[in-house]
């Protein structure tokens, strides 16, 4: 049996358990200050007609989406040894399997064994040697999909593989050899189960992470978890908050205490995702939906609250940033069929249109210099991200890509651009929904070639406005799952 003890210290899973016939007893330690699981392992191997090595598992019904980044620790014994996710109808030695062999001379396969007792068959991956591994169940399809960190991922898949319902899920480590132990560090390791068909986020289970993501180490770490919705970090200029919206509420997450508290915005109470700081750090502008048609329109609130004052006459109107010099905000509007990108005076005052070309622009932002907006548009056939001197001249394309881009978010010290990307046939170009398979790329402020730096279950709410923290060292960002049983 489990104790609670140690339930609570291999969170998201249930055991550490050897499997087969292990000489040498295999275990887990979880770091919760890094949020990383160093798994010892012994074990023949996992191949043939079962398997020896050292699992940590949870038991998971229907489909799901596991990710981890992980690397072997020393040069190793045998170039065999491997890690993974693995699902498996049981823990009998023998049990139907499917496994990510990443080996320890960089061979990556995807290794299955439809039946008990059964041989073990294998699907290779293109590429070796990745540390960024994703096993996916879609019914009785599993996905793998791997990556060498900052690159997009290469999948493979088996189909027809009935593992059955409620099956065990985990991480593995195998040495590959009866008398030795290796030993492999975990990190990133995120447990999904996706949306159901015809979900609705406003009334079905759903739940929110919220993220911090180191860049110069690419490391994140989950500091707040919710069962409902919450949304769209932005980071405050003191580096010790951050502010986020949920059910038409801004509230503040103190860093220190990892609480939130209510941030007081009057009568204006059906806030949504669009909220940004001013640069001197005194003032929220919020797009907050109002009359019969439900329109967002812009207002702007003292960062510590009170009566927000309504700044743009008309909607709808979603706000995304505001000028340096505190006089402008720029956003989003329905104006004459189409979304088009505007300026007001940040008092309020006529509006400016800065974009005309037909199609979405959406996700307006300034540079700190004041000299550029970034937004993303539709206009050549993909979302793609855009920039355009602040007067609305010199519109270029910066990216150039099979995916959908949105949302850029310019750091603080002016070198780079991060922004939100779906990957491909996730979504229509013109669509950014909550909980689909999407990317965080980071790319240089004149545009190139982006890298990707987070791998993720989210879209629409993860990260739709600024949330680079003031030293440019750090991301916040909003994941999702539905939540876990």
């Amino acid at each position: 049996m489990t104790s609670l003890g140690q339930k609570l210290a291999l969170d998201p899973f249930e055991q550490s358990t050897d499997v087969g016939t292990v000489h040498l007893p295999g275990a887990c330690d979880y770091d919760p200050d890094q949020q990383t699981f160093t798994i010892t392992g012994a074990g023949a191997n996992i191949w043939g007609d079962h398997d020896d090595f050292h699992f940590v598992w949870r038991r998971m019904k229907g489909d799901f989406i596991v990710t981890m980044r992980a690397a072997f620790i020393g040069a190793g014994v045998n170039a065999h040894r491997k890690f993974g996710w693995m699902a498996r109808t049981s823990l009998d030695t023998n049990s139907p399997t499917i496994s990510t062999g990443i080996h320890g001379d960089g061979l990556t396969s995807l290794q299955f064994r439809r039946t008990k007792g059964g041989q073990t068959e294998e699907a290779r991956a293109a590429i070796t040697a990745p540390d960024v591994v994703q096993l996916e169940r879609q019914g009785n399809t599993y996905i793998m999909s791997v990556a060498r960190y900052g690159d997009p991922f290469t999948s493979v898949q088996v189909t027809d593989l009935g593992l059955g319902e409620e099956i065990y899920v985990g991480l593995f480590v195998c040495s590959h050899e009866d008398h030795v132990q290796e030993k492999a560090v975990f990190h990133d390791v995120r447990v999904v189960e996706p949306v159901k068909a015809g979900f609705n986020r406003n009334t079905d289970p759903f739940g929110s992470r919220l993220e911090i993501l180191d860049l110069a180490s690419g490391h994140r770490q989950i500091i707040y978890q919710r069962d409902d919705v919450f949304e769209a970090p932005n980071w405050t200029l003191d580096g010790k908050a951050l502010i986020f919206n949920s059910m038409g509420h801004l509230y503040r997450f103190d860093l220190a205490s990892k609480t939130p508290t209510l941030i007081d915005t009057g009568d204006v109470v059906m806030n949504n995702n669009d909220h940004v700081i001013s640069f001197d750090g005194k003032m929220l502008a919020i797009s907050s939906h109002t009359g019969e048609r439900y329109d967002s329109m812009v207002y702007t609130v003292p960062i510590t609250g009170g009566q927000p004052k309504r700044i743009t006459p008309i909607g709808p109107s979603y706000l995304h940033g505001w000028s340096p010099d505190g006089k402008y905000l720029v956003y989003t509007a329905l104006r004459n069929g189409d979304y088009d990108i505007y300026r007001v005076p940040a008092d309020g005052g006529d509006e400016v249109q800065l974009t005309t070309v037909l199609g979405l622009d959406d996700g307006p932002e300034y540079t700190p210099d004041g000299k550029y907006i970034y937004f993303n548009s539709v206009r050549s056939g993909r979302m793609q991200i855009w920039r355009m001197k602040a007067d609305g001249s010199q519109q270029e394309q910066l990216t150039d890509d099979e995916y959908n881009n949105w949302f850029p978010h310019i750091s603080p010290d002016g070198k780079s651009v991060v922004f939100v990307t779906y990957l491909v046939n996730e979504v229509e170009p013109s669509d950014h929904p909550a909980a689909k398979r999407v990317y965080l790329r980071l790319m240089p402020l004149d545009g190139g070639t982006p890298k990707v730096i987070a791998y993720l279950y989210g879209g629409q709410g993860t990260m739709n406005v600024p949330s680079w923290s003031p030293d440019s060292k750090k991301i916040a960002f909003v994941t999702n799952t539905v939540p876990l049983k």
